[in-house]
């Protein structure tokens, strides 16, 4: 018997993270169904939920020591899904598709905003697989997926419910420029606050600032009295935040200078 032959490559996965994974797919999948059927509301509700689901799988995986190639894999395919192809589909019912009433030409652009979205989700997603391990984990370049999706979103339900009094036919122009913002900002260099604390490794790289802490019953306490409105402001808020921060600092560049 060869004693230098390596052991086989064990085939099975783990249940656990991948559960959350799969419902996070799962969610992402009915919002686009929802929305197909006018359900738009539900629809940007499952997003949020698929962004529960993979904030929780890989913390699950890191916790039980579940983690694999596999799971990594399974969770960026997840991802375009959730939240790549539901909102941009979700925006597109619920908005996009009326452009086409102001012309062809209009309404070609409608569906061609939804697909840059769609696609520079694919493409910050495959950014940040080549780039793991070898950045600041205190900053994505370029807005996350995820936050991306939560922009869109809480854009949608926020005037979906009909709380504000306007349709998305009367938003669509409002809608086409969320949308393109939101993709852009997606393959920018543009760097946002990641929230996963220093750059350390092991447990230390989780901690957090003590006021993002003391600011969380404040958050949780504001949601819930107007949770779709607070949803949109703080998405708008961390989408300006990236491109505030880089012209303080082009701003800041000269000067310090001409010290």
């Amino acid at each position: 018997m060869d004693q230098t032959r390596p052991p086989p490559r064990s085939r099975s996965i783990y249940l656990l993270p991948n559960l959350f994974t799969t419902a996070g797919l799962f969610a992402g999948f009915y919002a686009i169904i929802a929305a197909s059927n006018g359900d738009f509301v539900n629809a940007a509700v499952a997003v949020f939920v698929a962004g529960v689901m993979d904030g929780l799988d890989g913390r699950v995986a890191r916790l039980t020591g579940t983690s694999s190639e596999f799971g990594v894999q399974y969770d960026s395919l997840a991802d375009l899904v959730s939240f790549g192809m539901a909102p941009a589909l979700v925006m597109y019912h619920w908005s996009l598709s009326s452009l086409k009433f102001d012309g062809e030409v209009l309404g070609r652009i409608g569906w061609l905003a939804a697909f840059l979205y769609a696609a520079c989700a694919a493409l910050r997603l495959a950014r940040f697989n080549t780039q793991v391990g070898t950045v600041d984990k205190r900053w994505f370049v370029g807005l996350a997926s995820p936050a991306a999706a939560g922009l869109m979103m809480s854009f949608v339900w926020a005037f979906a419910d009909g709380s504000l009094g306007w349709s998305g036919e009367e938003l669509r122009y409002v809608a086409l420029a969320v949308s393109i913002v939101a993709a852009l900002l997606m393959v920018s260099r543009i760097r946002f606050w990641s929230f996963k604390g220093g750059s350390e490794k092991g447990p230390r790289s989780e901690r957090v600032p003590f006021m993002v802490l003391a600011l969380v019953p404040v958050v949780i306490a504001i949601m819930v009295v107007d949770l779709p409105r607070t949803l949109f402001v703080v998405g708008v808020l961390y989408a300006l935040s990236g491109p505030l921060m880089w012209l303080w600092q082009r701003w800041r560049q000269p000067a310090s200078r001409v010290q």
